[in-house]
């Protein structure tokens, strides 16, 4: 099952809901204003990053949104330090939508190439 993290009101969360459904692949959508990932959710999507991008410190650095108001809170801890902040602020600091597809595959950000091979 096919899970999608994110806020109603964001647009980036809008396309993917809108990808799922034309192609008619069953989703659940997480509203993180609603209800946060647990511990065993974000540990899963932060290991299927770790495996693409390198390490756990690069994953918990590609999932952190830079743009976000709250990014000086995390920019200047240290890589120990980030993955707890993260987890702590997910709604402030995470990258929008975050998707997971059991527990081995979850991208960040809108990532449909990715999501094709997901039917």
């Amino acid at each position: 099952m096919i899970q999608i993290f994110g806020t109603n009101k964001s647009f980036d969360c809008k396309t993917a809901q809108r990808f799922f459904k034309e192609r008619r692949i069953p989703f659940q959508f997480v509203d993180l204003k609603e209800k946060e990932m647990s511990a065993g959710e974000f540990d899963s999507v932060v290991c299927a990053i770790a495996r693409q991008e390198g390490s756990r410190a690069d994953a918990i650095d590609f999932m952190t949104d830079k743009n976000a108001k709250d990014y000086s809170s995390i920019a200047y801890l240290d890589d120990s330090e980030k993955e707890s902040k993260l987890f702590e602020n997910q709604l402030k600091l995470l990258k929008l939508p975050v998707c997971r597809n059991g527990k081995t595959e979850a991208t960040v950000g809108l990532c449909q190439k990715i999501w094709e091979g997901w039917k």
